[in-house]
């Protein structure tokens, strides 16, 4: 995701904080988004929560096919995007209208050959991630993946 003045990703600015047990869900998308990176997402390594990792996959995600044109492609980033599917598209909360366009959004960035590197998919997935933040503001504990090296 870029900010609104196209500068490069937010994201990789991320800070060490101490960890909180809520997420605030004042703001906009973004506000949210970028609390959401800063307070629950290492430096390096996955999540320990849930709504963290969710934001960290789709991340790695665009990072990939934005910087790299997903030339590193391999099993962990298929990893990534089982997750974010699982995780969403199983939310009964979500609208099942939001759910068919994260499966759409999805399976473009499953298409690694053809990376797809417009902001609007990048962006909807971000609003998905924030609708599930907003429904489960208690931060959902997440054990490493051991087969995840991304």
């Amino acid at each position: 995701m870029q900010t609104t003045s196209g500068s490069s990703s937010w994201f990789f600015d991320g800070y060490d904080m101490d960890t909180p047990t809520e997420i605030p869900l004042a703001g906009d998308i973004l506000e949210v988004a970028r609390w959401v990176w800063y307070n629950l997402v290492p430096k390096s390594g996955q999540c320990n929560t849930v709504q963290g990792e969710l934001l960290r996959a789709l991340e790695k995600l665009s990072w990939e096919a934005r910087t790299n044109g997903n030339i590193n492609w391999d099993s962990g980033f298929e990893i990534l995007v089982d997750f974010l599917e699982s995780r969403l598209c199983n939310e009964p909360g979500l609208a099942e209208v939001m759910k068919e366009s994260i499966r759409e959004d999805l399976d473009k960035l499953r298409d690694y050959e053809n990376p797809y590197t417009e902001e609007d998919l990048h962006g909807r997935l971000t609003e998905a991630v924030v609708a599930y933040c907003r429904l489960h503001p208690g931060l959902i504990p997440k054990t490493a993946n051991p087969l995840l090296n991304r």
